[in-house]
């Protein structure tokens, strides 16, 4: 089970290079359900995504660079590359991954994922989040693959 929330990026928090981060690559196959590839570094996996905003299953499989190279022509829409960032959070030990996305829109974003469903609907953003769009499915990655530009 995936418990999380997403926002929008009032500003970006100082010395941004000094954290953790990462290129990414994914693709959807297919959109409902969500079965995504992703190219995180060197790791590379598959995975399917249930229905829903907050809290959703989802599952992860191991895949080769063989198999997402094999696969990527297979996806529909729009190829999402975004810069993640790994940022620890004061708050019990949570991280936000701040997505700077590059493609197929300029976009920034921060997600923050949860043990459980109370400590999602108790967090308090930090001061440079900006608005809560955990439940606008316009910024899910997967419609953000299918549409040119958001439109929230």
């Amino acid at each position: 089970m995936e418990i999380e929330r997403k926002f929008t990026v009032k500003q970006l928090p100082e010395h941004l290079e000094s954290y953790a981060h990462s290129e990414i690559m994914q693709a959807y196959l297919c959109t409902n359900p969500v079965m995504r590839i992703r190219k995180n570094g060197d790791t590379y996996t598959f995975t399917y995504k249930g229905s829903g905003m907050m809290m959703r299953e989802e599952y992860n499989l191991p895949l080769t660079a063989e198999a997402f190279t094999h696969l990527l022509p297979k996806a529909d829409g729009h190829i999402i590359r975004k810069t993640r960032y790994l940022i620890p959070l004061a708050e019990d030990g949570l991280t936000a991954e701040l997505d700077i996305f590059e493609s197929p829109k300029q976009l920034i974003m921060a997600e923050v994922e949860f043990p459980d469903e109370k400590k999602a609907l108790s967090f308090t953003p930090p001061a440079w989040f900006d608005e809560d769009v955990t439940n606008n499915p316009a910024y899910h990655n997967s419609r953000m693959s299918e549409e040119s530009e958001i439109t929230p």
